[in-house]
């Protein structure tokens, strides 16, 4: 068995040799590496390859995309893959094709090498490494072959750099103490769903029920005291021996968007779940107090009220929120106590902020920065403020084919010039961004000039003062352009959300776990809202981003992760409390 002290011993040429197989017909990449010896970690080394292909010349780059099969192409047909290949391609048995699959995969080739130029390249063994299914590969090959050809080469290295880390681990021999575990549990929660054919859990739907009573009998079989609150709050907390001791907290939640992912929030809880079932299967004792709140609702999809879950802990749940009704006319008070909550109890959620040492939390980064610099970790130095609004605008229902042009009230044209507004002004800063994420006619009809229009807003920004200048600024313009166009107009604020900067003293003790993991520390920006966020109003917060697959997507089915990143992510958070002190400097 080859191990990473005998890879930092021994001379290039056998370095070379031993990873001749980790980077398919390259042994330019462990070449370039050999120098960087020796690797404190399997990540740093890990890391050491990615860099040579990253700091390649293009050319070199296309040699090495070049030098992949095909997927069930004649390579794979005539038994000429690498060892390796061979493996890879059986995992997702793609050597079992159907004859309707083979000639889908065949066109799919000859389309793709046509367009770009190279082969598919794509880690079939998958985010897990136990294999995409067959279905899997074929649609994320259609998807991919829509892509542009700066775009795809990009991609093709980022599947190899994932491939090698793949076969980098069947080398060494690792097992991963964490990763799997998270993503099954991850796979088994997307189970229960409001909709049968995507992920959809909202607040106190039957499946956002299920997901709690999962995560309730998960934390109790990891050692911890675990309970449902008032308003769907799953908490579990894994005590240490000292009587009264402060508290450290983390979490996310469980909730989901419609058609969302996996990871979002749920990876913030499986993951501390999956540490205290670690210690606790140790005996081991953390100095304080390790509690994990699975937080009910963060993402405001039933009641259109965000950080339901946050908020009760932080002391500063609305209680005119219990009554309003989701698109069924069912309130928010019913839907409580149909789940079998008591309403009254929800005060008693609140904690007292001199207990707390404070908030950190896990979670995916939504976004592509971590993933185009090939890093697993960030920490987070700030979270994104956010002002969200829903505008109604009404104009005059007239004939689409009698009314001239300028004597038309158009509600959906006003509304169009506002989705250009919001995408102008919001362009002219840094880290600012703006959102028209529901665009509505309402009755609308083809020959029919729009008379009603309904839309969002959702305005962030990392600077306060930045995002309120944008807001006054799209607002003034919503009124000239609707005066302009004799448009009437309601403006709603759903929500006004100050940033959420990061403690320094926990931003620095992440990155400290980080670095002792031989990986550099590395700092962004969350653009989106996080219940750090709420969190923040009575504790210091921190959050640890993990990368996000496919382009950094998320809030859609194609969000994405690893059970490596998964893995360090838990054994950075798990060094993190082991060495965590409360020092505010």
């Amino acid at each position: 068995m080859t191990t990473l002290s005998e890879l930092n011993s021994c001379d290039s040429a056998t370095f070379v040799d031993r990873l001749r197989g980790i980077y398919e017909h390259s042994p330019w990449i462990p070449e370039r590496a050999a120098a960087r010896r020796p690797f404190a970690s399997l990540a740093a080394l890990k890391l050491a390859l990615q860099d040579v292909v990253s700091a390649a010349t293009l050319d070199e780059q296309l040699g090495l995309i070049r030098a992949h099969p095909e997927l069930a192409g004649k390579a794979a047909v005539a038994g000429q893959l690498t060892a390796e290949s061979t493996s890879e391609q059986a995992k997702s048995g793609l050597h079992l094709c159907s004859a309707g699959e083979f000639a889908t995969l065949h066109r799919l080739n000859a389309d793709y090498n046509s367009k770009f130029g190279f082969p598919f390249i794509l880690a079939v063994k998958g985010p897990t490494g136990q294999g995409l299914t067959r279905q899997a590969v074929i649609s994320t090959f259609a998807r991919r072959l829509k892509n542009q050809r700066a775009d795809e080469i990009a991609e093709c290295l980022r599947q190899i750099k994932r491939i090698a880390e793949i076969r980098l681990n069947d080398l060494l021999s690792v097992q991963l103490e964490f990763g799997p575990t998270i993503m099954q549990w991850s796979e088994d929660l997307s189970a229960w769903s409001d909709d049968e054919d995507a992920l959809t859990c909202a607040y106190m739907t039957p499946a956002h029920r299920k997901t709690a009573t999962q995560l309730l009998e998960w934390m109790r079989a990891a050692g911890m005291d675990a309970h449902i609150d008032a308003v769907g709050n799953v908490v579990g907390i894994y005590r240490c021996d000292t009587p009264g001791a402060k508290t450290l907290m983390t979490g996310s939640h469980y909730d989901t968007v419609r058609n969302g992912g996996k990871y979002d929030g749920r990876l913030g809880i499986l993951l501390p779940i999956a540490i205290a079932r670690h210690l606790h299967a140790r005996g081991e004792k953390l100095p304080f107090n390790f509690e994990v709140i699975g937080f009910a609702e963060e993402e405001g999809v039933r009641f259109k009220s965000t950080f339901l879950g946050s908020t009760a802990v932080t002391g500063r749940f609305d209680l005119s929120l219990l009554e309003q009704t989701d698109a069924d006319g069912v309130s928010m008070r019913e839907a409580l106590l149909a789940a079998g909550h008591d309403i009254a109890r929800i005060p008693a959620i609140a904690r007292d902020p001199a207990d707390l040492l404070g908030f950190v939390e896990v979670h995916i980064e939504q976004g592509p920065v971590l993933l185009e610099r090939d890093l697993p970790l960030g920490v987070v130095t700030a979270i994104a403020g956010s002002s969200r609004y829903l505008l109604e605008l009404t104009g005059l229902a007239s004939h689409a084919g009698t009314t001239p042009m300028t004597m038309r009230k158009d509600a959906a044209a006003a509304a169009a010039e506002i989705v250009l507004l919001v995408e102008q002004r919001c362009a002219q800063a840094p880290s600012l961004v703006g959102t028209v994420g529901q665009l509505q006619v309402p009755g609308g009809s083809v020959n029919v000039i729009p008379g009603a229009c309904k839309l969002s807003l959702d305005i962030r920004a990392a600077d306060d003062a930045v995002r309120q200048a944008a807001v006054k600024d799209i607002l003034d313009g919503i009124a000239a352009i609707c005066a302009r166009r004799q448009i009437e107009y309601t403006l709603q604020l759903l929500l006004d959300a100050s940033a959420a900067p990061c403690a320094p003293r926990l931003m620095r003790q992440f990155g400290d776990a980080i670095e002792r993991a031989a990986l550099p520390r590395f700092e962004l920006l969350s653009g989106a809202g996080h219940d750090a966020m709420a969190m923040a109003a009575i504790t210091d917060v921190a959050m640890l981003f993990t990368r996000c697959g496919n382009g950094g997507i998320s809030h859609n089915p194609l969000e994405t992760m690893t059970a490596d990143d998964a893995d360090i992510a838990a054994r950075v958070l798990l060094d993190f409390l082991r060495n965590y002190h409360s020092d505010r400097a």
